[in-house]
């Protein structure tokens, strides 16, 4: 076994470990902290594999970015485990099944059968000098152009639908809403009142009460 060789399977377990970690701990800022570290032993394995641009932008974008953002919302939410933990037991025989689904997909898209050096060719050793975001660039906005728009536009209903539920009334609770009109419109007279109070004049105390 090469050295390469050696740090793909400890990068490879480093990420297994991690997700199995992240789904089952029950700290959430925990589970966002496994998380990353299975986002940066992936990228290490994309690095080895020839594939800078895609590692260098999943600690970028992901680790950077994405999860520093949702561990700070994570930390700012009051987050009730209990709650969590609730419907567990109910749920666990559709997990179970989805999960066994899951595994079989992957299974039929890597198998044996259908993945390896047996079936794949290796791919063509790129010269030092070509550029790896041009050699992703040109397939993606060319080949797989309308599959790039079809995860823009589901990228866009899952930001709208994230808005929707966070926007949603509720009923018996109180929430202050921004109204921007009413702000706009809003006017100094509106907000400040000028009133105009007389002059206080403290009466000097009888010789009487200065004595006591």
């Amino acid at each position: 076994m090469t050295f390469l060789q050696f740090i793909f399977y400890l990068l490879a377990a480093i990420a297994v470990i991690a997700g199995l970690k992240m789904i089952s701990v029950k700290n959430p800022v925990q589970a966002a902290l496994w998380l990353v570290l299975a986002f940066i032993s992936t990228a290490g394995i994309w690095l080895i594999a020839e594939a800078e641009f895609l590692g260098l932008a999943l600690i970028l974008v992901y680790v950077g970015a994405v999860m520093v953002l949702f561990l700070f919302v994570v930390m700012m939410l009051d987050i009730n485990v209990a709650e969590f933990k609730e419907g567990f037991t109910r749920y666990l025989p559709l997990g179970v099944l989805t999960a066994l689904a899951i595994f079989a997909l992957m299974y039929l898209v890597l198998g044996p059968e259908r993945f390896g050096l047996e079936q794949v060719a290796s791919p063509a050793e790129t010269a030092s000098a070509q550029s790896n975001t041009l050699a992703l660039a040109v397939p993606l906005y060319t080949e797989h152009v309308y599959a790039f728009i079809l995860a823009a536009v589901l990228l866009l209903v899952g930001i709208v639908a994230a808005i929707t539920l966070t926007l949603r009334r509720r009923p018996n609770t109180e929430v202050l809403y921004q109204d921007i009109d009413k702000q706009i419109k809003t006017r100094a007279q509106d907000r400040f009142e000028m009133v105009k109070m007389p002059a206080h004049v403290e009466k000097p105390l009888p010789e009487k009460e200065k004595e006591e």
